[in-house]
């Protein structure tokens, strides 16, 4: 019998690195690589075989912004990423983590910035949340059957709300006292010792809370002043540990002081800092060029730490009448989203005197904004009446010669939710995206996976950016060498995260995905729906990706091959969760296990 659990068969061996693959036979034994051979590697009748003959053997790909927290806990195989090669997500991004605040204050600061149901977050929480500090969260993600390896921040806006309590923390007249400073240090503390990456917070007011009792003011962490974050990030930076933000969009913008904060001059360790997000914007298109320029300036000079978080592929969202996030960056926006009630709402949208306000608000240029607020841009992909699909709202109101937002509104009152509707943010032009996939300042991420369900798909991100780079490859107008291209989506996230992931060598973990080139085509593009039972039969957006990402292993345990769950993910344990800073000593061990 044969001492591999798993051979890899003849596939173009990428090991993580950014060196240029060869071609190998992997073997694989109790969930480690420990043979890279030009020949046949010998198998047993209990051996699984893949077959990778003109494929790619790539590790498997590293998520650093997801929002599965809810989710995880009643959907542990988290399929809608490992189908796609995804072996490894981090938890607890944008300031909002489930370790410290009780169910409801959880279900309140993760529900509406995520557009994820508030009373099935709730429920999930209410009978799930079992443990007390970061050490009994880790202990009861271990406790699951994972599907991929797990690693997480401590939510800012967690740790305020544990201290503060939701009221204080999100009034704007509260000044932390000293005491109260010291005991959000010791919880972060307490989480670092854990084995958490770091802080995530949120500095941009339009993410705003549901429920009933504080509905609508913004995130706890978006009230904190500099001192506050001063403190906190001098722990960050003493234990080499990472902050995760957003800066500000406003006419008082606060990247200066992110950046300020991250800087090794004099003396002090450099912060490690990743913000969202570099992007093309189409609300401000030259703003590209600083996102192009800041990064690597800064770390050359000022010596930062600093990297943006980028979206590799067009930023395309979808919505469901007026329930779309970027709505709440203006007033008149914010104010519809309020009313849970559709009557209410709907009584808001048809009054003359409110429709001012928001004609006055998607007319302004000079408000900052995510949005390009442009409805001649917004395209009908699912009416009752069909004769208006393919429309924009603009050429919906030239029809009906009145504002392309009275056109919006009429449409929304009379057809509520049955109306959808997309348009492009962002990463629209790809000449620049190529340049942003490029760029040393910027690191691949903010897929957003396990969040706005109904508004966008993104969980195939690597596969697509992937494609990009082969399609250039074959037009001979290369932007990244394919290496390069998995070396941004695995080893250099992974090292710069300080996570055991990432690699695909001798002694690494068994984490990988093939990749069959000829299947990166326009499907991997395509966007569809899936029932969501844990969310009580919610439709979400997906991608599907089978013709190129063939199979996945996690662990050395074999989880998806063309097209089709082996049978244990979500019910064999086959993920678990990283703690950073540990990858070196894990590789150590493994490589004198190997030995």
């Amino acid at each position: 019998m044969s001492d591999f659990d798993v051979v890899v068969n003849d596939g173009l061996w990428f090991d993580g690195t950014g060196s240029a693959p060869r071609r190998r036979n992997l073997g694989i034994r109790d969930g480690v690589v420990v043979r890279a051979s030009i020949r046949p590697l010998p198998v047993g009748p209990d051996t699984e075989i893949i077959d990778a003959a003109g494929k790619w053997v790539v590790p498997g790909f590293v998520d650093v912004h997801t929002h599965y927290d809810a989710e995880v806990l009643v959907s542990p195989g988290l399929p809608e990423s490992v189908r796609h090669g995804v072996t490894t997500v981090v938890l607890g991004n944008c300031s909002l983590s489930t370790v410290y605040s009780t169910p409801r204050e959880c279900a309140d600061l993760f529900s509406r910035v995520e557009a994820v149901p508030h009373d099935s977050v709730l429920r999930i929480l209410e009978e799930n949340k079992i443990w007390q500090s970061p050490a009994e969260y880790v202990e009861a993600l271990e406790s699951l059957p994972l599907g991929p390896n797990i690693a997480g921040f401590i939510g800012h806006s967690d740790i305020r709300t544990h201290v503060l309590g939701l009221g204080r923390g999100t009034d704007k007249r509260t000044k932390p006292s000293a005491r109260e400073l010291e005991r959000m240090g010791a919880l972060l503390t307490e989480a670092v010792d854990a084995g958490f990456l770091g802080l995530s917070s949120m500095t941009n007011a339009l993410d705003k809370i549901d429920g009933d009792q504080y509905r609508s003011r913004s995130l706890p962490s978006t009230y904190a002043r500099w001192k506050e974050f001063r403190f906190l990030n001098r722990i960050l930076r003493e234990r080499g540990k990472i902050l995760q933000s957003a800066p500000t969009i406003n006419l008082h913008p606060n990247i200066a002081g992110f950046f300020a904060e991250s800087s090794g001059l004099g003396r002090r360790k450099p912060l490690k800092t990743s913000l969202l997000s570099a992007a093309d914007s189409k609300a401000y298109p030259p703003i590209v060029y600083f996102m192009l320029a800041a990064a690597p300036l800064l770390n050359r000079f000022a010596k930062t730490d600093f990297k943006w978080q980028h979206l590799p592929v067009p930023f395309t969202v979808y919505a469901d009448g007026i329930d779309l996030v970027v709505f709440e960056e203006f007033g008149a926006g914010a104010a519809a989203l309020h009313l849970k009630d559709q009557v209410e709402r709907n009584a808001l949208l048809q009054d003359e005197s409110y429709r001012r306000r928001f004609r006055k608000d998607y007319d302004n240029k000079f408000s900052p904004r995510i949005w390009h607020r442009n409805f001649y841009d917004a395209v009908i992909v699912g009416c009752p009446d069909e004769t208006l699909i393919g429309k924009t709202f603009g050429a919906v109101g030239d029809l009906r010669g009145v504002h392309p937002v009275d056109a919006y509104l009429d449409l929304v009152v009379k057809y509520g939710t049955d109306l959808r509707w997309r348009t492009t943010i962002a990463n629209h032009r790809p000449k620049f995206a190529k340049k942003l996939a490029a760029s040393s300042g910027v690191q691949m991420g903010f897929g957003d996976a396990g969040a706005h369900l109904r508004n966008m798909a993104f969980y195939n991100y690597p596969i697509r950016l992937l494609k990009k780079v082969n399609d250039a490859q074959s037009d001979r107008k290369p932007f990244l060498s394919v290496e390069r291209a998995v070396h941004r989506l695995t080893g250099e996230l992974a090292d710069w995260y300080g996570l055991d992931a990432g690699h695909l060598r001798v002694g690494d973990r068994a984490d990988l995905v093939v990749i069959d080139p000829a299947g990166l085509d326009a499907t991997v593009d395509g966007l569809f729906e899936a029932e969501v039972p844990e969310y009580g039969g919610l439709r979400r957006m997906v991608n599907r990706s089978d013709g190129a990402a063939v199979a996945t292993v996690i662990n050395g345990r074999l989880v998806y091959r063309d097209g089709e769950f082996t049978g244990g993910i979500g019910v064999t344990k086959t993920g678990r969760f990283l703690r950073a800073g540990a990858s070196a000593a894990d590789r150590s061990e493994r490589e004198t296990a190997v030995r």
